[in-house]
């Protein structure tokens, strides 16, 4: 064998070592994650409500509209405020509502979020106690996942661990493991997961925290095999290595 064929097969061969190391890798890496459609936004629902009954005269808000706290959402003209206040009994403002001192009352948003529902129409009558309106709260805006994994990949979810979510723009957003709920079905777990997600990452993006927004959600498992460990402690050594040169 010559020369130029022994360098031929040599390099044929280390292109075979590198194509199934790669393969390997991203083999590697896909058992690292676990990917579901069935996701979508959840928050925490605010009613924003009123104790006098009365006509709704103002509405300031309508779904889908984003609020900050102490916004106004509805003003309300009632009739039993009015009796109070020729009563002299005193009404006093809070940060819910407003007193004007004219037989109206405006309901103010105690939380910032996005306008889920508006319980009653300009014109309409809002009893006692009812809720004029109903609020997202950005703050406690989460997404909740479901993953049906095998029992082994199930026991390789980690509290805290990072998860990609993708918006229906395309538009991808980081979060991390917050709860997990497990139930079984045909021999696999089913998974609920809720994925915590920052307020700044979502306070910009115009609409998508609507509870019931679909999402993909790529979560990331502990990866037990004998490479991933490999991989990971040459990142770690390159690191320290890194490190040390930086000293």
């Amino acid at each position: 064998m010559t020369w130029k064929n022994r360098i031929r097969l040599l390099l044929g061969l280390l292109g075979v070592v590198a194509l199934v190391a790669t393969l390997t890798i991203g083999l590697s890496h896909r058992k690292g994650e676990a990917t579901t459609t069935t996701a979508s936004v959840d928050a925490v629902m605010y009613d924003v409500g009123t104790d006098y009954a009365g006509a709704v005269i103002e509405q300031y808000v309508a779904r889908g509209d984003l609020v900050r706290a102490g916004d106004p959402v509805a003003m309300i003209q009632s009739n039993d405020l009015a009796r109070d206040l020729a009563d002299d009994i005193i009404v006093n403002s809070s940060d819910v509502f407003e007193v004007n001192g004219d037989s109206t009352l405006t309901i103010k948003s105690a939380v910032t979020g996005v306008v889920q529902e508006v319980g009653v129409q300009q014109g309409g009558y809002a009893p006692a106690g009812s809720a004029v309106a109903t609020i997202a709260a950005i703050e406690t805006v989460f997404v909740s996942a479901e993953f049906r994994l095998s029992p082994e990949d199930f026991a390789r979810i980690e509290q805290d661990a990072p998860v990609e979510i993708t918006l229906p723009n395309g538009e991808v957003i980081n979060g991390v493991v917050e709860t997990v709920d497990a139930a079984t079905a045909e021999g696999d777990a089913i998974a609920t997961v809720g994925v915590a997600i920052s307020e700044e990452e979502f306070g910009q993006r115009d609409g998508l925290v609507t509870p019931g927004t679909p999402v993909t959600a790529t979560m990331k498992l502990r990866n037990d095999d004998v490479l991933a460990r490999l991989i990971d402690g040459a990142r770690t050594a390159i690191g320290d290595v890194r490190e040390a040169l930086a000293l």
